[in-house]
């Protein structure tokens, strides 16, 4: 079949949307599937490179950082999609390239699903100074975005409870989004291990605590960083892998804490490199509740690195107990499942990683596509099957005339 992705965020961003729609693209494609993507070139141009349609687009960080609104894609790329004539669209966001989806997805007759990624209440503080108006208008927005689509995708059952408490009007399937997980070989982990470890001059006996992300505010990080405050004496680190809007403020922060010592902030780091990081921890540590799925809780298993984690949703079907990681709700939990680490032996610490890695054979990205392709299926055999209810009715009411 032939499959339009549309996206507003693609490479060389990084983020969930950009590894879920790479992932699926590349294991759709190693199906037989032809597959392109629609998204916003990072100037007002617009060209095809590749198999991806790039529209020109501009500036828009006032709405939300790295954030770009497109300009006119042109009639010969627009054109150019139409004869391709997809089979299906999958629209990956709610902003500039959901209306050229919808778009393409009316003239062509095609079904459009739409993977729902963000939990937008919790980036409200970007565009609205009161959170109640902002929550209303996520509500409203997200119910508009369900009338025009045949079927909406949750990443995880968080999000699905989520949208039926928006009162959304159309089908939701729950599919988790599939990460790599041959990245993630045992003689990759210790390699990197070592060799991170190195770089940053950490003991081997060191308690690494590792987080993986974008710095936002909506991420929590500075939560982190004040238990640091209070487990940094027991030979404990915080490394913080990424960059972001907020990576300043949460340097100063951390100066502030008296924490510098015992934290890294390594910056940016290339999609390439993010995976040789996650062995270099012993724990996978967040306190975001903002995730609609969490692929690098995902990545996180993978590698080995039992969670950590503040309790969310979207972690209830990942986290099993003193199995894989924990879940905290308090401070005083997060020092308790920490310590609960510590003292374990060596080879209950195995154990467990390799129960972590265990369990993250459900974000298989072999599965995700298969799931993807069965409801692509399942969407273009019902629309098919609406278009020619609608004929056979039209022929009747022309006998009848």
């Amino acid at each position: 079949m032939k499959v339009l992705i549309t996206t507003d965020w693609y490479k060389p961003a990084i983020n969930g949307v950009v590894t879920s729609v790479c992932n699926l693209r590349e294991e759709l494609q190693q199906r037989g599937h032809e597959v392109k993507i629609l998204t916003l070139s990072r100037t007002a141009r617009s060209y095809e490179e590749e198999g991806v349609i790039y529209m020109g687009s501009v500036n828009a960080g006032y709405i939300y950082p790295g954030a770009r609104l497109r300009v006119s894609p042109g009639r010969e790329l627009y054109r150019g999609i139409i004869e391709w004539n997809p089979d299906i669209v999958h629209s990956q966001c709610e902003l500039s390239t959901f209306f050229m989806a919808k778009k393409i997805a009316e003239e062509c007759k095609i079904p459009l699903v739409h993977t729902y990624h963000t939990v937008y209440e919790d980036y409200t503080h970007y565009f609205s100074p009161y959170k109640k108006w902002g929550r209303d208008m996520v509500q409203f927005l997200t119910r508009q975005i369900s009338e025009k689509v045949d079927s909406m995708i949750a990443p995880s059952t968080k999000i699905e409870t989520l949208l039926k408490d928006y009162g959304i009007h159309c089908p939701v399937s729950v599919i988790p989004s599939g990460i790599d997980l041959s990245k993630y070989d045992a003689q990759t982990r210790t390699d990197s291990r070592e060799r991170i470890r190195r770089k940053y001059k950490m003991d081997r006996k060191t308690t690494v605590l590792l987080y993986v992300g974008r710095l936002a505010k909506e991420k929590n990080v500075e939560e982190l960083l004040e238990y640091q405050q209070k487990v940094q004496e027991s030979g404990t680190m915080l490394m913080i892998v990424g960059g972001g809007p907020y990576l300043e403020t949460l340097r100063k922060k951390a100066a502030e804490l008296g924490v510098t010592e015992s934290v890294i902030f390594t910056g940016m780091v290339s999609p390439a490199e993010v995976a040789s990081y996650y062995p270099a921890g012993d724990l996978f540590v967040s306190a975001s509740t903002s995730e609609t799925q969490g692929l690098t809780y995902a990545e996180a298993l993978a590698a080995g690195l039992p969670l950590l984690c503040r309790r969310d949703q979207c972690l209830r079907a990942v986290v099993e107990e003193d199995k894989n990681g924990w879940q905290y709700r308090t401070e005083e939990e997060f020092l308790k499942d920490l310590k609960n680490w510590k003292e374990k032996e060596d080879d209950e610490h195995r154990g467990m990683c390799s129960y972590a890695k265990q369990s993250a054979e459900i974000f298989s990205k072999k599965r995700f596509a298969g799931s993807m392709e069965q409801l692509y299926q399942r969407q273009i055999e019902e629309k098919q099957a609406e278009r020619e209810k609608h004929l056979a009715k039209s022929r009747q009411y022309c006998i009848l005339g």
